[in-house]
């Protein structure tokens, strides 16, 4: 039996499990690790600037492939500081691999130099933690690990290993061994049957897409059954891009932020629901009662503690989406289901209900950048976006094609999520374009992770949504508290140039230092244009670039520069400030704004 260390064979089976790239920091609990990946050599390691950002990372490149994301961290700080990853990757069901060092086992227990449990920390928030204890458990411990990451409903592990186990010598064949079966749980025949009877019987059925049939790729599947019968289909905010936005049984997003007027209003006229890969969170029902109604609801979910968890289903049906909807489109063939003429033109409901974004206002409305951004960038691209007003737009108003190509986090809603998480899906997708939409007070949550994609040449464009507030809060404070308070992140309140006539007099005229963009708008320094952080300097001060946009016709042209720079690209777009969000408490109930 060959014999090597028990890092050495946890870095051959992450290479076995299909690991290419691992984000993280090395440190002094965790060099034995790092000194195994540096020896085996064929598994890419980015270094972070905040184990926070490294899972992120890793987050974002799991999501993009459907793969497990795997990061490591040093002991203590190191490890504690993944806890908010973790939360997220659980609630999302993202799988991820969190490696941690440790103190040696005799410190165990004593308050050591860095010695937290964080095993026991993140157990309420993983699918399962380890503290390994023996080397020799090492290697059966990262297989099922895997195993467990995989399997059912995907999620978090997190391993942790004390410095003296890492440094063990073990006896271990990595010929003779092999990644472990993952088991798929299929319906029953009786389900599927009961299911397709519930369907044809229901006077206004409507197909609900979570994003659990995402991450079980049956996409397809899912719309060849509502093909098939001719459903109309709603969808999730996670569940959005499962769908092409303009196909002809696309209603549109349920919910009470992130939500369409269409899709909200198909929901409400129908009469059975069926919901697959769903979690009926809160932001998703709005007032239970009014999303419950009088309808009757199939669940499908692969986690059995989702089904009556929020909505008691008349129907639940505990297994895999993609064999579920498979074993449904059996089931319609055998039976030579023929799709019945719909009832209403979806289409027609979406377009007539769709929220306007034609604006020309200067400061720039928000719906208007998103209207550029629909036009401008083609459906292979990839977005992410985080939690503030900036996602409930985007979610509102972007318009998706593809499986995959939008990626938030849905659950916790961490703010600066979204600028590592872009960094890990441009280095799973090199061949795809990344663009970032982002508000100005998430971007500063993370913002140090950006040097790390100017060091390893991660192109992407970001889109700074900059309106000098904590946006989200600011509107809950005004409507829910009547108030506006420490919300405002602009320095002071004097206004920069918002034209380009206001700009060369700003610089020409009055003796402003600054200068002039490629747009023609002013670019003044800190003290005159009273904005506060300066996006485009900061991107400058990382070793890249990027520009502001005050005018919406400029749009575009930014978005082209952006693409062409081949750098991380920070575009930082000036709103209108006061722009309040629709949304309601209930889907019935969604307060529109302009």
């Amino acid at each position: 039996m060959p014999k090597m260390t028990a890092m050495d064979a946890a870095v051959r089976i992450l290479e076995s499990e299909g690991v290419k790239h691992v984000f993280g920091i090395p440190g002094a609990g965790i060099l034995p690790f790092y000194r195994a990946l540096k020896d085996l050599g064929t598994i890419k390691h980015m270094v972070a600037r905040h184990e926070e950002g490294a899972i992120h990372m890793a987050d974002g490149y799991a999501r993009a492939l459907g793969t497990v994301g795997v990061c490591s961290a040093t002991s203590g700080p190191g490890a504690s500081n993944f806890v908010t990853g973790l939360y997220t990757a659980q609630v999302d069901s993202i799988p991820i691999l969190a490696i941690t060092g440790q103190n040696v086992r005799a410190q165990l227990g004593r308050e050591a130099f860095q010695a937290v449990d964080i095993a026991e920390v993140v157990k309420p928030i993983t699918k399962k933690s380890y503290c390994v204890k023996e080397g020799a458990m090492v290697p059966w411990v990262f297989r099922e690990a895997f195993k467990i990451m995989r399997e059912g409903r995907p999620g978090p592990v997190l391993i942790d290993l004390p410095l003296d186990v890492q440094r063990q010598e073990i006896e271990y064949d990595p010929e003779a061994d092999a990644p472990l079966p993952v088991f798929r749980s299929a319906p029953s025949k009786k389900q599927v049957s009961k299911a397709l009877d519930m369907l044809l019987e229901a006077e206004r059925p409507v197909m609900l897409l979570g994003g659990g049939v995402i991450l079980a790729d049956a996409c397809k599947e899912f719309v060849a059954v509502a093909e098939a019968l001719q459903i109309p289909v709603v969808t999730s905010y996670m569940g959005k891009s499962g769908i092409p936005w303009d196909h002809p049984l696309m209603a549109g997003h349920v919910g009470i932020q992130c939500n369409t007027p269409s899709g909200n209003r198909v929901f409400l006229d129908s009469s059975l629901v069926f919901a697959v890969g769903v979690r009926f969170n809160d932001r998703h029902t709005g007032d239970i009662k009014v999303y419950k109604g009088e309808r009757k609801f199939i669940h499908v979910d692969v986690d059995p503690g989702q089904l009556g968890k929020n909505i008691m289903p008349d129907l639940g049906v505990c297994a895999d989406a993609k064999l579920t909807l498979k074993a449904l489109l059996d089931e319609i063939r055998e039976r030579k289901i023929k799709p019945r003429p719909s009832s209403i033109e979806i289409p027609k409901i979406r377009s007539q209900m769709e929220r306007r974004t034609d604006y020309d206002d200067i400061p720039i409305k928000p719906q208007r950048v998103f209207r550029e951004i629909n036009e401008f960038f083609d459906e292979e691209t990839i977005f992410v976006t985080c939690i503030g007003l900036n996602q409930i737009w985007s979610g509102q108003l972007q318009k998706i094609s593809k499986p995959r190509h939008y990626l938030d986090c849905g659950g916790a809603g961490p703010l600066g999520w979204d600028l590592p998480a872009s960094i890990g899906v441009k280095v799973a997708r090199s061949d795809k374009q990344v663009v970032m939409v982002v508000g100005d007070y998430g971007f500063q949550f993370c913002m140090e992770e950006l040097p790390v994609a100017v060091m390893y040449n991660i192109p992407f464009v970001c889109i700074v949504l900059n309106n000098g507030y904590l946006g989200l809060i600011r509107q809950a404070e005004k409507y829910n508290f009547d108030m506006n308070y420490e919300v405002q992140i602009w320095y002071d309140s004097l206004r920069m140039a918002e034209s380009a006539e206001q700009a060369q007099v700003a610089v020409a005229g009055k003796g402003v230092s600054g200068g002039v963009t490629a747009s023609g708008h002013a670019r003044l320094e800190p003290e005159n244009r009273g904005r506060g952080f300066d996006f485009v300097k900061f991107a400058e001060a990382c070793g890249t670039s990027g520009e502001r946009v005050t005018d919406p016709k400029d749009l575009k042209a930014a978005f082209q520069r952006g693409l062409d720079a081949g750098v991380p690209y920070v575009i930082d777009v000036i709103l209108e400030r006061e722009t309040d969000c629709s949304m309601g408490v209930s889907i019935d109930a969604i307060k529109e704004f302009e």
